[in-house]
């Protein structure tokens, strides 16, 4: 095939259904290259994996620590796989688990002072990272884009309809 024909090619008007699905795959492989980016900087310069940024990043939200249960539900995983964490980052004295007088079958988690000065030093270059992959992204762009995502969100939860 010539150039001139993959650049025709490009210019033929495809049904709205293919142009779906090749943006839902847009959609991942961006999604999938960002995250595969974060995971390897967070490896290389603090020794934390992501899904330990994820739980740090769940529990300084709340000062007052949360339950394993509760964690699981709101990073939507496993409890099993949240304990392995949570073991991991007690270890390195970023997190304490605690069992309430209430339910000494029941652990509650928070941040040590340790791990929210960490996390803060984590989040700071976290942040600065995502800002740098995005940077050929304009605030308007990212904004359009942000409402989009929200909408088909919404769309999504509620069942698929337009």
């Amino acid at each position: 095939m010539s150039i001139a024909d993959k650049a025709r090619d490009k210019t033929v008007a495809r049904p709205v259904s293919k142009q779906h699905l090749r943006l839902w795959i847009r959609l991942l492989r961006a999604a999938r290259a960002i995250e595969a980016e974060l995971r390897e900087r967070l490896r290389k310069e603090f020794a934390v994996t992501l899904p330990q940024f994820d739980v740090m990043a769940a529990l300084v939200r709340k000062e007052n620590g949360m339950s394993m249960t509760e964690l699981s539900r709101m990073l939507m995983v496993s409890n099993g796989n949240v304990t392995g964490i949570i073991d991991r980052l007690t270890a390195e004295k970023l997190v304490l688990r605690q069992a309430p007088a209430s339910d000494r079958r029941s652990y509650i988690v928070r941040l040590t002072p340790k791990g929210q000065s960490q996390f803060a030093l984590i989040a700071k270059a976290h942040e600065g990272w995502v800002d740098e992959l995005l940077a050929g992204i304009d605030a308007d762009v990212a904004e359009s884009m942000i409402g989009q995502l929200d909408g088909l969100a919404t769309r999504v939860r509620a069942g698929g309809t337009r």
